[in-house]
């Protein structure tokens, strides 16, 4: 095994094993919060708002709230661990690791992706009380699940490279991700708004990424799959280009 190999496997031990230590407040946490969402709305909605033919609203809600959650710890992951290791000051320790650009990328969107992974099977489990869904388009909602919690691992580690404290995360939190999560349609369909924020919507990539992950389930959708793969995938490559470049240049990781 050459030495970046050896550092890629390394680093993604080490992310893996830091939200896997908590587990209570990086998976449990976040599914307790989409789960109380879920019977909140589900109640307060279910036979009032309607969404596709032949599927309850409860149905329509549980894919949005996965994919939700997932998005936002994805995010969560890498832009937490980043700023961390800047706080703590260990981030010259991984500098000076035989790591390239490629293997820091590798290792921290890996990290994510399986943080995203547990996140989703257990909103899933516990959601088995409410609705037993079946994916109908699994191979679809594969490839937007991996794009989706992917694009948002890079957006994280964007993040964290542009933050010097937690401060600066909670801010990219409360004024970027949640007010694109809540607005893309999680808890309704576009095709109830408006005119003017129906073209909006439009112009949202977590749109298109939670619209994809439902096409998933039920086959159906509020645009087509290959739109939200292509917004999705595009999304991804621009945002890992922005990231790679800055793991290149070694921008705002220098002091």
């Amino acid at each position: 095994m050459s030495p970046d190999q050896l550092g890629f496997f390394t680093l993604l031990k080490k992310e893996v094993m830091r939200f896997w230590s908590v587990l209570g407040q990086t998976v449990t946490a976040p599914v307790i919060t989409a789960l109380l969402y879920l019977l909140v709305f589900a109640q307060a909605l279910e036979g009032r708002a309607s969404a596709y033919a032949g599927v309850s609203y409860t149905e329509f809600l549980v894919p949005g709230l996965i994919m939700m959650t997932v998005l936002q710890n994805s995010f969560a992951n890498t832009s937490s661990s980043l700023v961390q290791s800047k706080v703590m000051g260990n981030l010259v320790f991984l500098q000076m690791a035989p790591l390239g650009p490629l293997e820091w990328f590798g290792a921290y969107v890996l990290a994510a992706l399986t943080r995203a992974a547990l996140v989703a099977v257990a909103m899933l489990l516990v959601t088995l009380p409410f609705v037993h869904l079946l994916p109908q388009q699994p191979l679809a909602m594969l490839a937007i699940f991996l794009l989706s919690s992917a694009s948002l691992a890079v957006i994280g580690l964007i993040a964290g490279i542009l933050s010097q404290k937690f401060d600066h995360i909670a801010a990219f939190t409360n004024f970027f991700i949640n007010p694109l999560s809540f607005l893309s349609g999680v808890f309704y369909s576009v095709h109830a708004l408006p005119k003017f924020w129906y073209h909006a919507s439009h112009a949202n990539p977590f749109f298109y990424m939670i619209d994809g992950f439902r096409y998933g389930f039920f086959g159906k959708a509020d645009v087509a799959i290959w739109q939200s793969l292509a917004w999705t995938g595009g999304f991804f490559l621009i945002s890992s280009a922005i990231c790679l470049w800055m793991l290149v240049t070694g921008y705002k990781m220098r002091r």
